[in-house]
């Protein structure tokens, strides 16, 4: 697309012979008689370039000048003023008035198309760095957004699934088959606890347990299912894939048993006895969103959670009790105890259980 020149010029054959010739160039020129003229067309037709003579009646090319720079979308519009007295009286008020080059009638042609061109590199260059700023900010924008819907989302999913929602959508979370290693939690003691202790207390053992919880999951890049009271699910693997989750999980167990140590003890001071029981399972799961229109959550299904759930249903305060699979993934860095087979509910034959002791 052709530039487009403005000539600015009250004698009529000055402008049509400079706007003759910068057309032969290529370039769109249109014609002002007049500052006034002048201003509406750069402001109906935004031109790339301005020459404008000096010498004008009502407006003169200094005014012009002076207005164009006051306005801000016009204020890096290259001016060239054409003068026909003094040249160095007139170029120090050209200056003043904010011009970027000068001529003196008669003009030498090669020297104005020379620095027409000059002049208009210098503003592709201008718009092009405009046009990068634009879609720099419109970047920022677009991630201090996603940065506000990530943080309003975390208040309601996991760290993970938040993350896919921003990233990916809702489409991301469409129904799918993975394999996961699932983690249950649950406080021994609890329903003891808050039959005897004061209901501010329930909620302050809780807080402390979730604050513990939340820091911990996050640390090891776990996918917290849901809350039941005291219970938790957590989940690796999904919905973004981890590296050795059956070795996340197991890492994790242990870090929440260390961190839950001084709240347990806390408490038994107080006269409650709490403590942290764990199941880990591992194997193939069904993971999406569930619910209805108004509260949805993002869940695993299948044999694999139930199993993690009746493993931390026998495991007592600080153990940590782990299915066949996870044992033989951890086999490597762990040191187990069989103590199955176990009977548990919802399974027809006894299940291999393990209980965990140390993770190298």
């Amino acid at each position: 697309m052709a530039e487009r020149i403005l000539v600015v010029d009250d004698q009529r054959t000055n402008a049509e012979m400079v706007a003759g010739l910068l057309r032969n160039l290529g370039y769109e020129v249109q014609i002002a008689f007049d500052g006034a003229a002048a201003l509406d067309q750069v402001h109906s037709a935004p031109p790339d370039l301005l020459v404008s003579d000096i010498n004008m009646p009502l407006m003169n090319g200094y005014e012009l000048c002076r207005r164009l720079r006051a306005d801000p979308g016009t204020a890096l519009l290259p001016v060239i003023l054409i003068t026909s007295t003094e040249a160095h009286t007139e170029r120090i008020k050209g200056i003043e008035a904010g011009a970027d080059d000068f001529l003196m009638k008669p003009v030498n042609w090669p020297e104005l198309f020379g620095r027409v061109k000059r002049l208009l590199r210098v503003k592709a260059l201008q718009d092009e760095i405009k046009t990068l700023n634009a879609q720099l900010e419109e970047r920022v924008r677009d991630q201090v957004a996603q940065l506000q819907n990530l943080s309003r989302l975390k208040r309601f999913f996991s760290r993970q699934v938040a993350e896919a929602i921003v990233a990916g959508g809702e489409d991301s979370l469409k129904p799918h088959r993975r394999e996961i290693t699932a983690v249950f939690l649950d406080l021994r003691g609890f329903t003891a606890f808050t039959d005897r202790a004061d209901p501010d207390q329930v909620l302050e053992l809780l807080r402390a347990y979730h604050a513990t919880l939340g820091r911990m999951v996050g640390e090891f890049s776990g996918t917290l299912e849901h809350f039941a009271g005291d219970g938790v699910m957590i989940f690796f693997n999904d919905p973004l894939p981890v590296d050795r989750p059956a070795e996340r999980s197991v890492r994790m167990a242990l870090a929440l048993q260390l961190a839950f140590t001084p709240i347990a003890e806390a408490w038994a001071k107080l006269g409650h006895e709490v403590g942290l029981g764990i199941g880990i399972a591992q194997g193939m799961a069904t993971l999406g969103v569930i619910g209805f229109e108004e509260r949805w959550e993002y869940a695993a299904i299948g044999n694999v959670p139930n199993l993690a759930a009746r493993l931390c249903g026998a495991a007592h305060a600080g153990e940590i009790i782990v299915d066949l699979q996870v044992e033989q993934d951890i086999a490597p860095i762990a040191e187990t105890e069989a103590i199955g087979p176990l009977s548990l509910r919802g399974f027809l034959q006894p299940v291999p259980a393990f209980r965990l002791k140390s993770v190298r």
